[in-house]
């Protein structure tokens, strides 16, 4: 699946509800706890232990729901995210080049 199909499935997800894009700011906010969960993961998977009863997550789960999210803010922005990834691989590609041998 390209980042633009995912765009599309998410649009099309989105555009089946009542509610539509969230605001950008909530769309932000949704992002970073997204991230968080998947800090958590990662944590416990190197090496934090769970409080007792707690799942530790599952990594592609949580993956799936920043790259979800993202997707949605990109889409409510009118952001291509093929095309920013391609940028962005560019700019690391030059900037980056000599920097880990």
């Amino acid at each position: 699946m390209t980042l633009k199909e995912v765009q599309a499935e998410v649009d099309a997800w989105i555009q089946s509800s009542k509610t539509g894009y969230f605001p950008p700011l909530l769309q932000l906010a949704r992002l970073v706890e997204e991230v968080g969960e998947l800090a958590r993961v990662l944590a416990h998977r190197e090496g934090k232990r769970p409080k007792p009863g707690e799942d530790p997550g599952d990594l592609e789960e949580e993956l799936g729901d920043v790259l979800f999210v993202l997707a949605s803010l990109a889409n409510r922005e009118g952001v291509d995210l093929e095309a920013a990834f391609l940028r962005a691989m560019e700019k690391y590609r030059r900037r980056d080049r000599d920097r880990w041998g």
